[in-house]
């Protein structure tokens, strides 16, 4: 698919923008962000809902998770795989076929994939992990994703006409 300069510079500042806001939102709330304690809680995840609409968010959330995670006190391995982990969910989430079952893929991949890496690092017992990691992206992706969702219809047309499905 060809993009005219236009589109390609449009397609750059959304995915920056999303990038951006995933960064600070973290960081905002940097002790719930990180999973230390085996209770992880990113606000930020909430933003995983929008490669659903727009494809600018697929890079946008990957290149926010890269630079969040370089903050992470689990290290490189966060910066790494949770980073990966993202953009397979991204990906995923593009392809959902209603707008409800966008948080399923950032749900179901980080909480496998966070929750056995803080497994590996913490020692945290696997199941627990799993299923805390798992909590949390069902607070940030549904609860808060799907507050964001609503708020996204009313004013899909408005912010982002040419992009949405």
């Amino acid at each position: 698919m060809y993009l005219s300069r236009r589109n390609y510079t449009h397609f750059l500042v959304q995915a920056a923008a999303i990038a951006a806001i995933y960064v600070v939102l973290t960081l905002v709330f940097a002790p719930l962000s990180y999973g230390e304690s085996m209770v992880e809680i990113r606000i930020s995840e909430m933003l995983t809902i929008l490669p659903f609409y727009i494809p600018a968010a697929i890079p946008g959330l990957f290149i926010g998770v890269i630079i969040s995670n370089l903050f992470s006190p689990v290290g490189a391995i966060d910066v790494v795989v949770g980073s990966l982990a993202t953009l397979l969910a991204a990906f995923l989430t593009r392809r959902m076929p209603n707008k409800w079952l966008a948080p399923v893929p950032p749900i179901l991949i980080n909480g496998l994939v966070i929750g056995g890496m803080l497994h590996y690092v913490y020692k945290f017992p696997l199941l627990m992990s799993i299923l805390s990691i798992t909590a949390g992206q069902v607070i940030s992706c549904y609860i808060l994703g799907g507050l964001l969702i609503l708020t996204l219809e009313r004013f899909k047309n408005h912010l982002f006409p040419e992009s949405v499905k």
